[in-house]
């Protein structure tokens, strides 16, 4: 699965990277939309399992640390929306439909096998660090990006802890 995992992210991300070529800011900005829906999804599925009575050892600090994964993410988007990363409706409009397809397919996987959600997040993440470092090799005194960079790197760490949970 974690190979199936890297192809998908891969895949995506060349797609993405072609169309926003030479346009960091709109790159980033839905980059930093897909990103949230994850743990918007792994929230909704813990809420679920906890409402039906199968709250799990972890539970409440997987729900602490997905909710403020969340706003992190929320945070990078705002500040993506504030360098103008949002201006173009094409953008808006690719961003909407792939975080709604993103979302439930990541509903499905976390219920289905956690352990691999949090893998195919992991890669995520660690393609959205990277993606900022090549930015910063170019702009090097962007402090925001580099902040930004160093939480996308917090959450790959988070997630990997967070995938020893569920062998």
């Amino acid at each position: 699965m974690e190979r199936i995992n890297q192809v998908i992210v891969n895949t995506t991300v060349s797609i993405i990277d072609t169309f926003y070529e030479g346009r960091d800011f709109q790159r980033f900005w839905v980059l930093e939309e897909i990103a949230r829906a994850p743990y918007f999804a792994f929230l909704s599925v813990l809420h679920l399992q906890e409402s039906m009575g199968l709250r799990g050892e972890q539970h409440t600090y997987l729900m602490k640390e997905h909710f403020e994964q969340t706003l992190n993410e929320t945070e990078h988007l705002e500040y993506m929306e504030s360098r103008g990363g949002n201006q173009y409706w094409v953008d808006r409009v690719l961003a909407k439909h792939l975080v709604l397809l993103y979302y439930w397919i990541m509903v499905v996987y976390y219920m289905v096998s956690p352990r691999y959600a949090y893998h195919l997040n992991m890669e995520v993440e660690l393609h959205a660090s990277e993606t900022y470092a090549e930015y910063l090799t170019r702009f090097p005194k962007d402090e925001d990006i580099c902040r930004i960079m160093n939480d996308e790197v917090q959450h790959y760490q988070e997630l990997y802890s967070a995938m020893g949970y569920f062998k």
